[in-house]
């Protein structure tokens, strides 16, 4: 077996990653391996990142042959026991599967019971259509933040060059496996700042500015939207801009622009209790049998589920889910769910950035 390590001079992550956990407890990730099964394969690399002495440094164990792997195992176990938090990218699928396998086949008494992890990939995935990624593999999610890499090659392009460093033991196979795992370390040092994403779905949003505009459409229609300034926690790596719902979002830095749709409209409010009410055909509306004995049982019947209203024309603020009570909708069997812009919702800035969240979070999961 053997070991490397690297120290990365004047490296400085873009992500403030102690909002996670205490940065001396924390270790990355990351293994190769010569195939997806741990029945079939061989663990051959164990690399993992982590801050010591004022800088980031990696170390990596190499197994020179496959009777290497449990030294691998118990080296890196045994480094990683003054760790508490495990960080990885896409790790749960494949990476901590796949080890406890091996600690399994050799009977080795490890786990990651201790640890308590982050796996990157699943904390950005549920936003990748938000994104625009094709995918959310670690070296999109590079070129996305316009991070480049000396290494060229996929973990599947490198199992044949392990097998031919195994027969022949030539440095210069040895030092592009070293480089691929090193590579993707870094690179998911690098790739944090993708994490101001999950933040923005995730943590609190300011609404600093809250204001109705109005505008004609291209019909020439007047038309009202809601635009909200909004000011992130953590800032945005790269501009994003896009559209759902009816909703316009831009992301840029530490700042953010959301325009909603403003309804002016007649809108109906549906009482829950409906057996509690007469509906009447006459005016459109119902009323509560308390109050409803001054009204001749000709004008009158019993209200039903689909009748129990009271009709208001008002402005009105789409939401998806109920965050706002009361709430109308425009028909009874209809999902789309409104709450009405009021005098005293204007006031209240912290609903307005409860409300941001709201929004952006149904934006994201739009197909």
């Amino acid at each position: 077996m053997k070991t490397e390590e690297t120290i990365l001079n004047n490296f400085t992550l873009k992500y403030p990653l102690e909002r996670l956990a205490p940065i001396d407890r924390i270790l990355f990730l990351d293994i190769e391996t010569t195939g997806l099964s741990a029945a079939t394969s061989s663990l051959y690399l164990i690399g993992c990142a982590f801050f010591k002495d004022g800088n980031w440094q990696i170390k990596q164990w190499f197994a020179q042959s496959a009777e290497e792997e449990a030294e691998l195992l118990k080296a890196f176990f045994s480094f990683a026991e003054n760790y508490s938090y495990l960080i990885h990218y896409n790790g749960n699928s494949f990476d901590l599967p796949y080890l406890r396998k091996k600690l399994i086949a050799y009977d080795l008494p490890y786990n990651f019971n201790e640890f308590e992890g982050i796996d990157i990939y699943k904390r950005i995935y549920p936003y990748k259509n938000f994104l625009k990624l094709p995918n959310c593999k670690q070296k999109t999610i590079e070129y996305f933040l316009g991070i480049t890499r000396e290494d060229t090659y996929t973990g599947g392009e490198l199992i044949s060059v392990y097998h031919d460093y195994l027969t022949s033991h030539d440095y210069n196979l040895y030092h592009m496996l070293l480089l691929h795992n090193s590579d993707d370390m870094k690179g998911m040092l690098e790739i944090l700042p993708i994490l101001s994403y999950y933040d923005l779905f995730n943590n609190s949003i300011k609404a600093r500015k809250v204001q109705a505009n109005y505008y004609n459409d291209i019909h020439g229609i007047p038309r009202k939207e809601l635009l909200m300034k909004l000011v992130f926690a953590s800032p945005l790596p790269v501009t994003i801009s896009t559209m759902a719902k009816g909703c316009h979002f831009k992301g840029e830095g530490h700042e953010g622009t959301l325009i909603i749709p403003i309804y002016e409209e007649e809108l109906k409010y549906y009482y829950a209790n409906f057996k509690d009410y007469y509906y009447l055909p006459t005016e459109d509306t119902a009323i509560h049998k308390s109050i409803a004995s001054f009204v001749d049982k000709e004008y009158r019947e019993q209200a039903t589920a689909s009748t129990c209203y009271t009709r208001k024309f008002s402005s009105f603020l789409p939401q998806w889910d109920i965050l706002v009570e009361p709430f109308f909708k425009r028909e009874y069997k209809s999902n789309e769910l409104f709450f009405e812009l009021t005098d005293e919702i204007k006031k209240d800035r912290q609903l307005f950035s409860d409300y941001a969240s709201h929004v952006l979070n149904v934006m994201a999961v739009q197909p």
